[in-house]
C-alpha cells in the first residue's frame, strides 16, 4: 500500500534521486541537480506542509513527488507532478491534490480564481495527457538555448555612455530590479513583484552570485540588466543566462547583444564550456531570434500548459 507524507528539506537527495529517473525516461539524461531540489525546498514562501506531497510504496521507496507553488501574491501557481517511470495509477490522485491546492493559494492571496501552470518536456505525450485531460491548453513554449565556449572570447566593444555594474551592492540591486520589472512587463506568466520579494527569493539560491549580475546604464539613466547565476556549472559547467531585459525606450541600440556577447566572454573567462539560457519563443521582443545570430543553438523545448479561470 502507498503512502502519502510531506516533503521536508532532508527529503532533497531522494527526490533528486526519483526527479533524475523521470527525466532521463524523457529526455535521456537528469536535468535537475540536488541542489536545484534543495533550493525548491527551501523557496520563501512555500509551506511544506501544505504545498508539496510525497508518495511511497510498501517497501518505503519514493515513487511520485507533486507540488504547488504560488507566484508572488498574484492568482497564478505552478504546479508538477512526477511519478516513477513504470509505476502506475497515481497522476490523477496527485494532480487532483495539487489543483485543489492551486486554488487554496489563489484564494489566500485575495483571488477568486486561479491560473495555473505546469511544464511540460516537449515529447512527454503521457504528461501532455494529462495535462490535457485535467483542464489545460498549451501557453507558450520555452526554447532552452546554448553556445559553446573553445576559448577566449573577445569581450565586445561597449555603446559610447555605456557604463556597467554588478550586483554586490544594494543600490545596484535595486536598480537592477527595477530594470527586471518594467523590461519583463508584457512577458508571458511574469508577476511583479516588491524589491523584497525578488531579492529574498534570488539570495536563497544556491546558484546566486551577485558579482553576475550587470546593470548597464546609458549617460547615467539604468537602461538594461543582465542576471547570469551557476545553476548549469555542476551539471553542464556551463553558466546561466537567467535574465536578460531592456527597457522599452531603450531597445534597438543593441544592449541586449551587447551584454549577451559580454556575458559569453565572461564565462569563457571562467573557462565554462558554454553559456545557457532560457527564451519565450512567443517573446514580445524578438529575443529567440538575437540569441541565434549570437551562435546560439536550442537544445531543449519546454512546453508550459496553462488552466485558466
Amino acid at each position: 500500500m502507498n503512502t502519502i507524507s510531506r516533503p521536508r528539506v532532508d527529503d532533497a537527495a531522494t527526490i533528486h534521486e526519483l526527479v533524475a529517473a523521470y527525466d532521463t525516461e524523457v529526455i535521456g539524461s537528469p536535468d535537475m541537480t540536488l541542489d536545484d531540489v534543495a533550493d525548491m525546498l527551501a523557496e520563501p514562501g512555500a509551506d511544506l506542509d501544505k504545498d508539496g506531497w510525497l508518495v511511497h510504496d510498501a517497501e518505503g521507496g519514493l515513487v511520485a513527488w507533486a507540488w504547488a507553488h504560488r507566484v508572488g501574491d498574484s492568482d497564478l501557481v505552478d504546479v508538477d507532478v512526477i511519478v516513477r517511470p513504470g509505476v502506475e495509477g497515481l497522476a490523477d490522485e496527485l494532480w487532483t491534490l495539487v489543483l485543489d491546492r492551486a486554488r487554496e493559494l489563489a484564494a489566500e492571496a485575495g483571488h477568486d480564481a486561479v491560473t495555473v501552470d505546469v511544464g511540460v518536456y516537449r515529447g512527454d505525450a503521457a504528461k501532455e495527457a494529462q495535462a490535457k485531460e485535467h483542464g489545460f491548453e498549451p501557453g507558450t513554449s520555452y526554447h532552452r538555448m546554448r553556445i559553446d565556449h573553445d576559448g577566449p572570447v573577445e569581450p565586445p566593444a561597449p555603446p559610447p555612455g555605456l557604463t556597467l555594474s554588478t550586483g554586490e551592492t544594494e543600490e545596484v540591486r535595486r536598480k537592477a530590479h527595477q530594470v527586471h520589472q518594467e523590461g519583463f512587463a508584457e512577458h508571458y506568466g511574469f508577476v511583479k513583484v516588491d524589491y523584497d520579494h525578488w531579492y529574498e527569493r534570488r539570495q536563497s539560491q544556491s546558484s546566486t552570485d551577485w558579482s553576475q549580475l550587470v546593470l548597464a546604464e546609458l549617460d547615467g539613466r539604468p537602461a538594461a540588466v543582465l542576471i547570469a547565476n551557476n545553476q548549469f556549472v555542476p551539471d553542464e559547467d556551463c553558466g546561466y543566462v537567467a535574465t536578460l531585459a531592456v527597457l522599452p525606450e531603450f531597445r534597438g541600440r543593441g544592449l541586449g547583444r551587447f551584454l549577451l556577447r559580454n556575458a559569453f566572454a565572461a564565462d569563457a573567462a571562467r573557462e565554462r564550456k558554454g553559456t545557457i539560457l532560457m527564451v519565450d519563443s512567443n517573446n514580445t521582443t524578438p529575443a529567440l531570434g538575437l540569441y541565434e545570430s549570437a551562435g546560439m543553438r536550442r537544445v531543449l523545448a519546454i512546453d508550459i500548459w496553462r488552466r485558466r479561470p
